[in-house]
């Protein structure tokens, strides 16, 4: 999910999103599946998962930045592409010491950038097809919350953001749909 703002210029093509936001929700898919094959074991294709994920919402913000250069993007975008970069260094460091410094930093991530993500799905409500990105971002703030609350108790589990990554790409995928919808053919 949160991991998940995107651009925030409303000049971005919905073209160029509906394709981000597909493949968005691929890679979420596929990622759960590999968190879940690997349970909580900080395994070292764990870590690289675990890596996986913010660096890759860098990856898809430059792609939203790229499709949106001719408006130019806002603040939100080189936000959203600093703490994402952040988080993934962050998620490296805390997975060599134990799950609960991971959901730390997860739970930290994923509640910052879903504020972005909530403040990018505003700006791009004349676009059409973005309450599943507002709806995405605010379950990201309560959902990095429930992250670090998680890293209190006895036996905190990485399959948890599995959960995350399928819900968030899911609002991806809704988007991407309500996307094709909202934008007449050409």
């Amino acid at each position: 999910m949160a991991s998940t703002a995107t651009a925030e210029c409303i000049g971005a093509t919905p073209a160029a999103l509906r394709r981000l936001y597909v493949i968005r929700f691929v890679f979420a898919a596929a990622w759960a599946a590999l968190v879940l094959l690997f349970g909580s074991e900080l395994t070292v294709g764990a870590k690289l998962l675990l890596v996986l994920y913010p660096a890759f919402d860098v990856a898809a913000a430059v792609v939203d930045a790229r499709s949106a250069r001719d408006t130019g993007p806002v603040k939100g975008l080189y936000a959203n592409m600093a703490v994402s970069v952040l988080a993934a260094v962050g998620v490296a460091v805390a997975s060599t010491s134990g799950v609960a410094d991971v959901l730390r930093v997860w739970g930290a991530w994923a509640v910052v950038s879903g504020l972005i993500q909530l403040l990018v799905g505003i700006a791009r409500r004349p676009m059409g097809g973005q309450w599943a990105m507002i709806l995405s971002g605010g379950i990201s703030v309560l959902a990095g919350g429930n992250f670090i609350r998680s890293a209190t108790q006895d036996d905190p589990s990485l399959t948890t953001l599995a959960g995350y990554a399928t819900l968030g790409g899911i609002f991806f995928l809704v988007s991407a749909i309500r996307l094709s919808r909202s934008t007449p053919r050409s």
